[in-house]
């Protein structure tokens, strides 16, 4: 492989020029035969026995060219960015500029790359620490989560419902007198005042006494999952058969006994607060964490190409996807059952997408000022951890793609803890003085997503369907986890991707929680002779 020529085509883009020499090309040329000859068919040999010259002769001296070219390009690309010191940010266009035996071929790689970054005054940044005293609210409530816990219902024959009873009823809807589909159900268990039902359903409940037959007029919601539904009167025949009130035990040293290690309910009171504290402190490092991981992106300078911005978007949603699949959800179902679609969804990451990448950048950028160091130590032990995790031997987890983005993802660590360590903390409520600080509040990162919706069996009740975002990006600086997902076969679909026979578009390698993204090109397509086809 010889790079021929490094031109800087616009701001962050480069074109670099690559050449593979004849003697390489023959030998991928004569790997290309041994591997196709069985699907050739030529007269007068059996299959797979034609010489190669024979084959040339009779479809063009071309025919094993494209294979050869697909075998070689990746690392001669590979190679010639590395030559090249730049580090591509998305896909590389490969064009083939010339292409002969005793010449070997050219290709020409156009690809977008990681821009200079500045960043300045990142230490003695000033943000806000949540408050982290314990009250006696915070007590109390933490006891009356216990208690509704340990809690009993209670058959309640002397009087009417009431809100926060729980009623077990029969129901079926009606509109426009007609029942309709998924509108009945018996034995129907409700608290009243849960929300549960769509507006005015639970409040007509109450005052309600046993085996009483009453109905029930509400209008569904404009935004009710059921088009046919929505913003459509409608009433309920129902009745009641059982109602229940809860029950609380009381709050003594023979409660605590009955859930705790403790005697009393003093003894349970200090414990409860050591460990709502620690709750708090932990908390609040995260918040404070993330208000400074979105100070730091806002000292980044830097022509951050938009591509940056739409691969981690991305991978936003790839993670989406699998945390949806490992619900038994496609994402198909997601949108037919939320109404979103794909433009709502890449919303949706858009704000956190701006944020990680130009953290990203921003941390790399301090740990080159800051000169950090990372150990083969620190590598070795990123590395059992995650086999501990991952059940699998450190073997099968190593390669040259996987330690790289170790290494990225702990120096960015350490750069985060820098920066952390020289921040000015302010208590809460009190404004920090400094220049830039954290105001805004940090979109949801690619996180959980939870469907919190009423089962389709229950038309009365209102359906909503929230993506739950949570949000930790010290975590995300600190770890290398997402690397090592697919740790088996990384390297080597790194450098040689699928073949992809129509496209000069280079493939991206780019890894989710990398900060640079290796990138290997696509498969180029080189000029088949059109009598490949009847010879297959």
């Amino acid at each position: 492989m010889k790079l021929v020529n490094k031109t800087e085509v616009e701001k962050n883009v480069v074109e670099l020029e690559i050449s593979v020499p004849a003697d390489e090309f023959e030998v991928a040329v004569q790997a290309s035969y041994r591997k196709n000859a069985g699907k050739v068919n030529v007269p007068g040999f059996r299959r797979g026995k034609a010489p190669r010259k024979i084959v040339e002769k009779m479809y063009g001296e071309g025919f094993f060219w494209n294979d050869a070219v697909d075998a070689l390009y990746p690392d001669a690309y590979e190679a010639a960015v590395k030559e090249a010191g730049i580090t591509p940010v998305d896909r590389a266009n490969i064009e083939i500029t010339e292409i002969a035996a005793d010449k070997g071929f050219t290709f020409k790689a156009k690809v977008t790359v990681k821009p200079e970054v500045n960043v300045k005054e990142y230490k003695g940044l000033k943000v806000e620490k949540p408050a982290t005293d314990v009250t006696a609210d915070d007590i109390a409530n933490e006891i009356a989560g216990y208690q509704r816990r340990n809690s009993r219902m209670i058959d309640v024959d002397d009087r009417a419902a009431e809100l926060d009873d729980t009623v077990t009823f029969d129901f079926e809807g009606f509109t426009d007198g007609k029942p309709f589909e998924g509108g009945k159900a018996s034995d129907y268990t409700l608290k009243l005042g849960s929300g549960q039902f769509i507006p005015g359903f639970e409040d007509q409940m109450v005052g309600k006494k046993i085996d009483e037959e009453f109905t029930v007029n509400v209008t569904f919601p404009e935004e009710y999952h059921a088009d046919e539904l929505k913003g459509q009167p409608a009433e309920f025949k129902c009745c009641i058969h059982k109602i229940q009130k809860e029950e609380l035990p009381e709050v003594d040293d023979e409660f605590v006994k009955d859930i705790s290690d403790f005697d009393t309910l003093d003894a349970f009171k200090e414990d409860l607060s050591k460990k709502i504290a620690e709750r708090k402190e932990a908390e609040a490092d995260r918040v404070v964490s993330d208000k400074l991981a979105e100070a730091v992106a806002d000292l980044v300078e830097a022509d951050i190409p938009q591509c940056m911005f739409e691969n981690e978007i991305n991978a936003s949603l790839n993670d989406f996807a699998q945390r949806m699949a490992s619900q038994g959800m496609n994402m198909e179902q997601y949108m037919q059952i939320t109404g979103a679609k794909m433009e709502d969804l890449r919303n949706m990451f858009a704000g956190r997408a701006q944020v990680d990448v130009k953290l990203r950048l921003a941390l790399e950028k301090i740990a080159e000022l800051e000169g950090v160091v990372i150990s083969d130590e620190d590598v070795n032990a990123e590395y059992e951890k995650f086999s501990k995790e991952m059940q699998v031997p450190v073997e099968r987890i190593k390669s040259d793609a996987v330690t790289e983005n170790i290494i990225k993802e702990l120096a960015n660590a350490k750069a985060f803890e820098c920066v952390k360590a020289h921040a000015e903390l302010v208590a809460e409520g009190k404004k920090p003085a400094a220049k830039k600080t954290a105001a805004k509040k940090a979109p949801a990162k690619k996180a959980e997503a939870a469907e919190e919706s009423a089962p389709e069996k229950k038309p009365a009740a209102k359906k909503t369907t929230t993506a739950k975002k949570t949000t930790s990006t010290a975590a995300k600086t600190s770890t290398a986890k997402k690397t090592t997902a697919k740790a088996d076969g990384e390297k080597a679909a790194e450098k040689k991707p699928a073949a992809k026979k129509t496209s000069t578009a280079a493939k991206s390698t780019a890894t989710k929680s990398t900060a640079t993204k290796s990138t290997a090109a696509k498969k180029p397509a080189a000029k088949k002779p059109a009598a490949k086809k009847d010879a297959e």
